[in-house]
């Protein structure tokens, strides 16, 4: 297993760090350009297709490793399970979503038809068979079995609440990209301790390698976008590998897992939708777009673009670990680990703010002696 999984890295790696200065002159012929306004922290004009270099490796390194592990009996892509079939409605579905995110970072669509997309990828997803079959509440034995139509609704949800949850975080350099590369290692361990089946390891982990190949070009400063295409393909992808990845466990705290390594942008998503509602008093503000998110926030609260992109990170990294120490150890212990984090923040985020703003005015002031040099 170990073996493929560095395969399955490596090669979404290499591929998505190969394939983005390509995206990146992609995109300007084709005019996917990111032009700087007032709800936009970019000061200069930005190519936004590096979302199809993640989208590159994955499908490289996932295509390679269904065959040759198929060839070697280590997954059985006609059994039981259907993955061949689920593994087509995945893929149709990456393919809508991307033309459709495709067309909107290149010329703009509404927002209406980008959620469209997100429906009619998801109802093909559930159509192919990936589905959440049972709920699990913490603490408590047993399963809550559903079925039917409550099954399609609540795995549609599932997948386009996830995909709009890091949608709409996508707005500072490298923020989306680095969460979601966050959330893919958390959702790894907690693969690997529960003994989750081999497909969705190696799915999340080409994820996970796509990404990090992306990433250099994208953390501030950065040199390129993800564009919608990227962000909602990760959402995506992380909503239905979070359900292969718990289909055939029975540990409760498994199903919740991908719910608290997900927190942030998930609530991040849903307050929107309420401030948005109650600001426009009407449904249709939901699709007005505004400056009320968690990095707007940290970004009015005095932190630069960088610094709110690490506390975001770094809130994403406890949570995840706090996931992953839930399920191996139980709460009192995550619970406790959640606490001393709490209070290390607390005792030094002065001074470690303070160190990050230091470093901040140099490098300001290396690129002001840079531009008079040029």
């Amino acid at each position: 297993m170990w073996g493929d999984i560095v395969i399955a890295f490596l090669l979404a790696f290499i591929t998505a760090f190969v394939i983005t200065p390509h995206t990146m002159r992609l995109a300007k012929r084709v005019g996917a350009i990111d032009i700087p306004n007032d709800r936009r922290v970019n000061k200069k004009p930005m190519p936004r297709l590096g979302g199809l270099a993640v989208i590159s490796g994955f499908l490289v390194s996932i295509i390679y490793l269904l065959i040759t592990t198929s060839l070697e009996g280590k997954i059985n892509l006609f059994g039981e399970e259907n993955y061949y079939f689920k593994l087509i409605g995945f893929f149709i579905g990456i393919v809508i979503l991307g033309i459709v995110c495709y067309i909107d970072d290149v010329k703009g669509i509404p927002s209406y038809a980008k959620l469209t997309a997100q429906i009619v990828a998801a109802i093909i997803v559930v159509a192919f068979g990936i589905k959440i079959e049972d709920i699990s509440i913490p603490f408590i034995e047993g399963k809550i079995e559903i079925g039917g139509v409550f099954s399609y609704i609540l795995t549609v949800c599932w997948i386009v609440g996830i995909t709009n949850a890091i949608n709409l975080i996508d707005g500072l350099d490298g923020l989306s990209s680095g969460v979601t590369l966050i959330s893919c290692l958390s959702l790894l361990m907690v693969f690997a301790l529960n003994g989750s089946p081999l497909i969705a390891i190696i799915l999340i982990t080409a994820l996970a390698g796509a990404i990090v190949g992306f990433l250099p070009f994208n953390f501030s400063p950065a040199k390129t976008f993800i564009g919608d295409t990227g962000s909602n393909f990760m959402g995506f992808s992380l909503a239905i590998i979070s359900i292969l990845g718990v289909a055939k466990t029975y540990t409760a705290l498994v199903l919740i897992a991908p719910i608290i390594i997900l927190a942030m942008p998930i609530f991040d998503t849903l307050f929107a939708i309420f401030r948005r509602i109650i600001k426009g008093k009407s449904l249709k503000a939901v699709f007005k777009p505004d400056k009320g998110h968690i990095h707007h926030k940290l970004m009015a609260k005095g932190y630069t673009q960088k610094q709110a992109v690490l506390i975001m990170y770094g809130i994403t990294a406890i949570l995840g670990m706090f996931a992953v120490i839930l399920l191996e150890s139980g709460i009192w212990k995550a619970l406790s680990f959640a606490l001393l984090i709490l209070a290390i923040v607390a005792i030094g985020y002065k001074d470690v703010a303070k160190f990050m703003n230091d470093d901040d005015d140099k490098e300001k002031i290396n690129e002001e002696h840079l531009r008079k040099q040029d």
